[in-house]
């Protein structure tokens, strides 16, 4: 299935969203769905580490969303 993956920071004093990524795949599930999240939120190159991650098909239709720990698995070069 095709799949819309979007990175996204969160604001904790007012839940404000603020996209830093989004990229399509193609995905097996769910589950291989969620890996491609978690991947690419290490290998992308953003602008800030996302906090969030919101995966949609390709009608639009919201399948996931949740928390993912981008930056315990890579550090950020200092250029």
């Amino acid at each position: 299935m095709k799949i819309v993956i979007e990175f996204y920071r969160t604001r904790a004093v007012d839940d404000a969203h603020a996209v830093v990524g989004r990229e399509t795949a193609l995905a097996a599930g769910l589950d291989d769905a969620i890996e491609i999240a978690r991947l690419l939120a290490r290998t992308l190159n953003m602008p800030q580490w996302p906090d969030a991650v919101a995966i949609a098909d390709a009608d639009g239709a919201m399948i996931y969303s949740g928390v993912i720990a981008a930056q315990a698995n890579k550090e950020r070069p200092t250029s």
